[in-house]
């Protein structure tokens, strides 16, 4: 039957290559490589999720195990996470508008314009998180001091990790576009990027409703 097929389609009708941002007719150039890479980059991103699945079910288990030490409301600043929050939150938004420039409109500087905004809050997010690291820390929130802050610490940590190597990505990216313009290994990139970085703010939301809200419940 017509109605049954193994692609979706986008709102033109025409078929959709792959779950995502698909640029359409306007961008043919290395289309069949972008299709590949992209399925094989959800892939690695589904192997991240178990990943981060387990971390958070360790963290979970291990809330309790403060051993006298500190937990949740001695340590955890809301407000700096909520700040963390809607810099990741708008970041989003932000490479969203990327991609949108990207799909439709031929005007390089509004797609480089979106992305410096996106590469600014994702540093911002770093930054602050490393400040509130540095916080915990000097209130005696080291990883080795109890079970719950080395759950902590496996989890928050690795997140932070994954947005500061988007960063150095979408500087690479940045570079890659001045030199060489909107080739399809540019645009390629930026595709797989915009997966990771949405994938980011996801998992950020799991970590401030389980780590940040449901530690201080």
């Amino acid at each position: 039957m017509t109605a049954l097929t193994s692609r979706h389609t986008t709102r033109a009708g025409a078929p959709a290559r792959h779950p995502g941002l698909n640029l359409g007719h306007a961008h043919r150039e290395g289309e069949e490589s972008r299709e590949e890479m992209v399925f094989g980059f959800w892939v690695f991103m589904m192997s991240d999720m178990i990943l981060f699945g387990l971390l958070f079910g360790t963290y979970v288990t291990m809330l309790g195990g403060t051993a006298g030490g500190p937990g949740p409301k001695e340590l955890f600043d809301m407000r700096g996470a909520f700040f963390e929050t809607m810099l990741l939150l708008v970041s989003s938004f932000t490479f969203g508008m990327a991609s949108l420039a990207l799909k439709y409109r031929d005007d390089r500087r509004a797609l480089v314009g979106w992305l410096l905004i996106t590469l600014l809050l994702g540093l911002g997010f770093v930054a602050h998180e490393l400040y509130d690291f540095h916080r915990m820390f000097e209130a005696g929130g080291v990883p080795s001091r109890s079970g719950f802050l080395s759950a902590f610490f496996s989890l928050v940590p690795l997140h932070g990790l994954h947005v500061t190597v988007a960063c150095v990505w979408l500087i690479a990216l940045l570079g890659q576009l001045a030199v060489h313009g909107l080739d399809a290994q540019t645009k390629n990139g930026l595709i797989r990027l915009a997966i990771l970085w949405h994938f980011l703010d996801i998992v950020w939301i799991g970590i401030f409703s389980l780590v940040y809200l449901g530690g201080l419940a």
